[in-house]
């Protein structure tokens, strides 16, 4: 059992735990995730890890509630436990890969909507850690919405708050706030975005136009977590990936986003996933029931 040593709510539905985990937390890297599960009943939830205490065995997790599962982890306590809490799953960043004197060289831009702060942060401490400097820019719909801000404030070489309504920090878009940067004269190597899937679309149309690669993360769209569901199947470069066992961060310029909302949604109803069965044919793959 998996003992949940602290909770706090975030904002509204959004919730962190901190969770005993001894294993996990000795090998877990930035950008990997854990699946956890209430009981030998209860839904399979990939959730990405936003920290870890090698030294306490704790990790940490955010989480929105937006389905039952979701909902019934909202309604655990602190010294409630998991059954099941399995990890680190998903290939680590591709950054804690490099040489670090050539990431000290490279400017970085992290892009976080909403949730997707929670995945950001971990890689933006690593490279601090690493005396590795990161802007990050941080989106949300409103002010009430921001989640993490202090502590991607004491990571970050430049944070750049940004709402949706204008009722804190910049206001608009995070694709905004990307240009009036490089209008400003800010130029930078390589992008990292994670959100929502229409936001890391966006980001991503902008960030080709201005030549910057950029790397996302398309945890999203995971189910299952371990590649069995083929719910989070996506077209990257031609090639069919799947983000649980592929990535999940994959080249966002290569990724047809397009594609991968509209499955999203039809993946829903037993009726959609049937007519992916029909559409895919030989390339559909997963336990979706169908196959």
């Amino acid at each position: 059992m998996y003992k949940i040593l602290k909770k706090k709510e975030l904002t509204t539905n959004i919730y962190l735990m901190d969770v005993e985990a001894p294993r996990t937390a000795r090998s877990c890297q930035p950008g990997q995730f854990v699946i956890v599960r209430m009981d030998g009943e209860g839904e399979r939830i990939p959730l990405t890890i936003c920290d870890y205490d090698r030294e306490k065995g704790t990790v940490t997790i955010v989480f929105q509630s937006v389905g039952a599962g979701t909902v019934m982890m909202a309604g655990l306590q602190e010294g409630d436990s998991f059954q099941d809490f399995v990890g680190p799953l998903g290939c680590p960043s591709e950054l804690t890969k490099e040489p670090l004197e050539e990431l000290r060289n490279k400017k970085i831009l992290f892009v976080a909507g909403g949730v997707g702060a929670a995945p950001v942060y971990p890689q933006v401490k690593w490279l601090h850690e690493n005396a590795v400097s990161a802007d990050v820019i941080v989106g949300s719909k409103t002010k009430e919405l921001l989640i993490l801000e202090k502590e991607m404030e004491a990571v970050a070489g430049n944070l750049y708050i940004t709402t949706d309504d204008g009722s804190y920090g910049r206001s608009g878009m995070v694709t905004q706030t990307i240009k009036d940067l490089v209008a400003e004269g800010k130029q930078y190597d390589i992008c990292i975005a994670i959100g929502p899937m229409i936001m890391m679309k966006f980001v991503c149309l902008l960030t080709k136009e201005l030549g910057i690669p950029t790397v996302v993360s398309l945890n999203p769209i995971m189910v299952d977590g371990t590649g069995m569901c083929g719910a989070c199947r996506v077209t990257v470069d031609g090639k069919v990936k799947f983000a649980c066992v592929d990535g999940p961060e994959f080249d966002g310029h290569a990724v047809n986003f397009d594609e991968a909302m509209r499955r999203q949604q039809i993946y829903k109803t037993q009726e959609g996933r049937a007519m992916l069965k029909l559409e895919e044919g030989d390339t559909h793959h997963g336990g979706c029931g169908n196959c």
